[in-house]
């Protein structure tokens, strides 16, 4: 799907997403709940939909892409588009 589409995300994926709405600039976790990484089709998929952005490189793990809640990641998942993220600090 390209990122014209419209669709809802699916459970792992808005469990994902969800967890941004609470941190500071959105950031999203690299891990879960239960401590295992978040699989990276997840992430792939959320980055495709426009529902997530890479944000910073991990200088300790160049390999693990630290992403952000976008706007329209926000939205997908109930949060309001127009509020931005808490700011880190």
């Amino acid at each position: 799907m390209s990122r014209k589409e419209t669709y809802a995300p699916t459970v792992a994926q808005r469990r994902w997403l969800e967890r941004g709405l609470k941190q500071a600039g959105g950031k999203l976790p690299l891990f879960d709940e239960q401590g295992r990484e978040v699989p990276r089709r997840t992430i792939d998929a959320c980055l495709a939909a426009g529902w997530a952005e890479p944000w910073i490189a991990n200088p300790i793990k160049p390999d693990w892409l630290v992403c952000r809640l976008t706007a329209a990641g926000r939205a997908a998942v109930g949060g309001r588009r127009d509020v931005p993220p808490p700011r880190p600090g």
